[in-house]
């Protein structure tokens, strides 16, 4: 997905401030219009003043469930990335994915798309014809400076369910998805270039389960539905709650009658200070406005996208009229 602010911030990504005392920092999502007269809002977590990532995931886009009649649906015309990871994942509808490496493929709800743009990439998002209503998440996963120069690609993977136990009767009570990294048993078959979590997760009314976690992570709760109660700390739909490293456990409970469902991302904090603006990670000023002169001229570094015209194309918004300078890591 494009970031479509038309004057994104200079975001400067690292680790965030000091957790509070319940070791669980609850950031609360900003509504972001993605553009257009019947604009489809998402719920913005990552990054945010608060905390910009966590492990190597930079970008936390929720959205839906909506109505595409009344929405108009998601349709995000050829736009650029680069030094970046685009992790797609849905819970209800479809959306087609394109991109200037010539792959065509459907995002489908429980099934991963994850996109690298290396060294630079195009690509378009567009709900389908069939989809009623569009539910899901939209993430990415800074580069390390070892791996950002690479060729793109593109990697697709359906995880299986996993059963989680309620810690008081044993009985399953959540089923967990892992499409990165591993959790509860489970390992994602999917290549990426730090270590790091993603899981969909889902209790049923009243659950209470534990997972064991990688102590050397910082982990996020993002929250779907109406409430969740994380390490006793209660979370309200759309809330991300943010765990530093430490605990190789995390307790979860479902204190509502219905399913409750959240993704759960986690990684080790990411080392490198990077530069994060519209749809560009880098790491320098002088990077970021030649990857945005580079996209305005329609070079050869970021292809062309088969089924659109050149002037659908999304064309980057002004830089700032000051320099983009990379803020220092916050421990």
């Amino acid at each position: 997905m494009s970031n479509l602010d038309r004057r994104p911030e200079e975001l400067a990504c690292g680790a965030g401030g000091a957790v509070p005392d319940s070791g669980v920092e609850v950031i609360a999502a900003r509504e972001v219009p993605l553009g257009g007269p019947r604009a489809m809002t998402v719920r913005r977590t990552l990054p945010t003043r608060q905390r910009s990532m966590i492990g190597a995931w930079c970008f936390a886009d929720h959205y839906g469930p909506d109505q595409v009649s009344s929405s108009g649906g998601m349709n995000v015309p050829p736009h650029p990335h680069t030094g970046l990871q685009t992790v797609s994942w849905l819970f209800e509808g479809e959306i087609e994915h394109r991109d200037s490496a010539g792959v065509v493929a459907p995002v489908l709800p429980g099934e991963l798309n994850l996109m690298s743009a290396g060294a630079g990439i195009s690509h378009s998002e567009v709900s389908t014809g069939s989809t009623v209503r569009l539910h899901g998440v939209q993430l990415w996963l800074a580069l390390p400076d070892r791996a950002r120069h690479a060729p793109n690609g593109f990697q697709h993977y359906a995880p299986p369910a996993v059963d989680v136990p309620d810690v008081r009767s044993g009985a399953p009570a959540a089923t967990v998805r892992v499409f990165a990294g591993e959790l509860a048993g489970s390992r994602a078959e999917v290549v990426t270039a730090t270590e790091l979590l993603g899981a969909e997760l889902v209790l049923a009314p009243g659950a209470r389960i534990a997972l064991t976690v990688d102590p050397r992570f910082e982990h996020g709760v993002l929250l779907d539905t109406e409430r969740m109660i994380v390490d006793g700390v209660r979370l309200a739909h759309g809330d991300l709650g943010y765990l530093a490293p430490g605990p190789a456990g995390l307790r979860l409970h479902n204190p509502t009658e219905a399913p409750a469902r959240a993704v759960l991302l986690g990684g080790v904090p990411f080392d490198e200070d990077i530069v994060m603006w519209w749809n560009f990670v880098g790491r320098s000023h002088d990077e970021i406005a030649e990857y945005r002169a580079q996209w305005q001229a329609r070079a050869e570094r970021f292809g062309t996208v088969e089924g659109w015209r050149d002037d659908q194309y999304l064309p980057a918004p002004p830089l700032p009229t000051t320099r983009l300078t990379p803020r220092r890591r916050r421990e």
